[in-house]
């Protein structure tokens, strides 16, 4: 065997860098994730599972698929999360089948919570951002997943991050704490 050749797992993770990485600088630029980048992204980590594992692999890549988009259903429904967010964790969900999404999801949460502390302080709004943070969760449990009128994604007045950026952190750290068995 060829040892210059990359393994499968080496070439999942390569594209996977590689589309997060795009997708977080398209998401620093235009603070949007764009469906041209994420259905296509979707469909090229099934057929890319396909290609390697056959239908093994189609479904881990929908189980992974399947897990991030019910996870995050709840704050998109909130319009806590973007939909394209969301849409981008779903096709990382498809390259790395549900188990290193859940890493991932976990990593770029962390990253985006250093994100917004940076951001609350730079702006001086931490004493706000905190009291919307309460009111947040106080409404999920009194009404539930339905958005608050004025601390959402709709309110131009507020602070927001763009998670593609904290998703592509998220990724890279989860690819070295792995690739260098840091776990």
């Amino acid at each position: 065997m060829n040892q210059n050749l990359m393994s499968a797992t080496e070439i999942v993770w390569a594209v996977t860098l590689g589309f997060t990485m795009y997708a977080g600088w398209v998401d620093w630029r235009s603070r949007r994730i764009p469906n041209w980048l994420t259905v296509p992204g979707l469909f090229v980590a099934i057929a890319l599972h396909a290609s390697i594992t056959g239908w093994r692999g189609v479904l881990m890549s929908l189980e992974g698929v399947g897990l991030a988009l019910v996870i995050l259903l709840p704050l998109v429904l909130m319009r806590a999360l973007g939909a394209g967010d969301w849409k981008l964790m779903g096709a990382v969900g498809a390259f790395l089948g549900p188990w290193m999404f859940l890493f991932v999801l976990l990593a770029s949460v962390f990253v985006s919570g250093l994100m917004a502390m940076v951001l609350m302080i730079q702006t001086k709004r931490v004493k706000q951002t905190l009291r919307n943070l309460v009111v947040l969760v106080q409404g999920f449990f009194a009404f539930g997943v339905r958005p608050h009128p004025e601390i959402s994604l709709d309110n131009p007045t507020l602070l927001k991050l763009p998670f593609g950026v904290a998703t592509a952190i998220g990724a890279v750290i989860t690819f070295v704490v792995f690739r260098c068995g840091l776990y």
